[in-house]
């Protein structure tokens, strides 16, 4: 895990370890809160067209980033909770991605792997 990555994890469990919080953190609440998280996302886009969402309004740009923020926090605190190596997974994902979809079969697709 990258040392920036750990840094914050830490921080975050001595956060939850303060206020007395690790109680209600388990995996099933932090995925459950993940969703949530999200779904406050998706409604900065809802309704824009694909034009509108590249271009937010700094505003609403700022309130986007800190809906990711917290998405970024639920997962990092699921991953220590599950004693996941997120950068680790990220790197394995990417390697099986790669394998699913070869460039010769997917590239400018967005269909998907078993469809190829």
């Amino acid at each position: 895990m990258s040392e920036e990555l750990n840094d914050i994890k830490h921080r975050l469990r001595e956060f939850a370890k303060e206020r007395d919080w690790d109680q209600f953190h388990s995996p099933k609440n932090f995925s459950m809160a993940l969703i949530v998280e999200c779904a406050e996302l998706v409604e900065h886009f809802q309704w824009l067209s694909d034009e509108q969402s590249k271009r937010l309004p700094d505003e609403t740009l700022e309130e986007v980033s800190l809906e990711m923020a917290d998405i970024m926090i639920y997962l990092i605190r699921l991953a220590d909770k599950l004693d996941v190596d997120l950068i680790e997974s990220v790197h394995k994902k990417m390697k099986l991605n790669a394998i699913k979809y070869p460039v010769d079969k997917s590239k400018g697709l967005a269909t998907k792997y078993s469809k190829l």
